[in-house]
């Protein structure tokens, strides 16, 4: 079994995707909620609540659209993250059982290409935001970006943490008095918050981008709960994990609906921000900007710590890897490195088309999220050998077949349901007017389509296992010590 629990190396954290023993879990609850509220609770995320305005829908029910969106969206990502505390692992890495020890590759690909993707977009607007206020190149502020957010996500999961928690109490006051100002100070457009103007297209744009933003988190929420003590309870994991989420994303996206919708066609983020800001006062808008910057670097830390540990683990598919302090480094910079190139290149059309990237990485995670919590929750119902989940040879097997078809099918009979900007159109959504219901499409074939494969697993055998290497598993994450 891959396990390593040297001690830290001043200050470092060690572990990356192997088990967390129970004497080495420490923290508190609560600290789910600012980590999960200020990683929503940044400019990046103001942006995905443009998306109906710019399409020709109207505040109000651009409004209605993101709650919904969030709702439900933050639901999925929740459970997820109470899965880190029972299990101890990395969230990643809990695909095997579903997938099989190599055919997990085929969520961590698209995983790797998601914290890419976000990376890209965040740390662009970080130094736009930086080089507004503070001038020097783009490059430059790219640089300073990705460095910063490689020594935060390199100390690791506690430093992370206490990042986000002091970030949360700033924002706080900072964005409360900005909210307050856009609230007061700002004009909207007649009819802006006339319900008779419902369009189904705009709202179903709206609700499909911010519910699959919300799902985007689910990928990692354990990797943020599993030093977290299993005692915890699931319940209690799941409550602090949705309001801190929900909260910090519709707070954001709702204010760039109002923004989008007083600026109108001369809306742009960075821009538009500063100016919102400085008509609370002069020079308030770059003091926003500034503490945003800020915010788009802690989140920029947690997509290289969450890209690290899904490369471990894809590694670990081919070769069998010590999780070392050294390979934590080595798979860290790699991710930064692609995060600063992909950066650098960016263009405007590539920050113009996230919304595109969004309704993608929806459609890429929706049929994963269904299968991986229709088997924790009702087929296995929590129970896991975990030393099987590290063996290439072991009871989940290289390839499970379960899963792939699952996804796959899920995944093919959501396609006449997209609706991509001018990408494409399936011919059901084109039925629709343009309006994308696959989400409502490809959850449930992909869950019941699990549940129905997998009713030959004998369950209770695997519990059985699971409890007799339990003692075993507790000792050897402790014999894996690097002198």
């Amino acid at each position: 079994m891959s396990t390593s629990a040297e001690p830290r190396v001043s200050g470092l954290e060690v572990r990356s995707i192997d088990y967390v023993p129970l004497d080495e879990r420490h923290g508190k609850l609560w600290h789910l909620g600012p980590l999960w509220f200020m990683s929503n609770a940044q400019i990046a995320t103001l942006a995905v609540g443009l998306v109906s305005i710019t399409q020709g829908g109207n505040l109000v029910w651009s409004l209605l659209a993101i709650v919904s969106g969030t709702v439900i969206g933050t639901f999925f990502m929740a459970f997820h993250s109470a899965q880190g505390p029972q299990l101890g692992l990395p969230q990643m890495i809990q695909s095997r059982p579903q997938f099989g020890y190599v055919g997990a590759l085929l969520v961590w690909l698209f995983a790797y290409v998601q914290y890419a993707g976000f990376n890209v977009f965040n740390s662009s607007l970080a130094a736009d935001a930086l080089h507004t206020t503070i001038h020097g190149s783009l490059g430059l502020w790219i640089a300073v970006v990705t460095v910063v957010a490689l020594v935060v996500a390199l100390v690791g999961y506690d430093v992370i943490h206490k990042a986000e928690r002091f970030l949360t109490y700033t924002f706080l006051v900072i964005f409360g008095i900005f909210t307050v100002g856009v609230l007061v100070t700002l004009h909207y457009p007649a009819g802006s918050f006339d319900l008779g103007a419902f369009r189904w297209t705009p709202f179903l744009a709206q609700f499909g981008v911010v519910a699959g933003y919300q799902i985007s988190w689910a990928i990692y929420v354990s990797d943020y709960s599993r030093y977290l003590p299993p005692d915890v309870t699931v319940r209690k994991t799941f409550y602090w994990t949705y309001f801190g989420s929900a909260l910090g994303g519709v707070w954001l996206m709702v204010l760039g609906a109002l923004l989008a919708a007083w600026a109108g066609r001369d809306f742009d983020t960075i821009p538009s921000i500063e100016a919102a800001g400085d008509k609370v006062f002069s020079g308030f808008g770059a003091i926003v900007l500034l503490f945003s910057a800020l915010g788009l670097v802690s989140v920029t830390a947690l997509n290289m710590y969450g890209g690290s540990l899904t490369l471990i683990s894809a590694i670990d598919s081919f070769r069998r890897v010590r999780p070392t302090l050294a390979v934590r480094l080595v798979t860290l910079v790699f991710t930064a490195a692609l995060s600063l190139v992909g950066a650098l290149a960016a263009t405007s059309n590539f920050l113009a088309n996230f919304e595109n990237f969004l309704l993608l990485v929806l459609y890429l995670f929706i049929p994963w999220t269904a299968v991986n919590l229709m088997d924790y929750y009702v087929v296995r119902r929590g129970h896991y050998a975990i030393a099987e989940i590290f063996n290439p040879n072991g009871i989940y097997g290289r390839w499970g077949w379960h899963g792939i078809i699952s996804y796959l099918v899920g995944f093919a009979v959501m396609i006449p349901f997209f609706a991509v900007g001018t990408l494409y159109v399936g011919p059901a959504a084109e039925a629709l007017g343009g309006a994308d219901i696959s989400l409502f499409i490809g959850l449930p074939v992909s869950a019941l389509l699990y549940w129905w494969l997998t009713r030959s697993i004998d369950v209770a055998a695997e519990t059985r296992l699971a409890e007799a290497e339990a003692a075993e598993l507790e000792q050897a994450a402790h014999e894996h010590r690097e002198p």
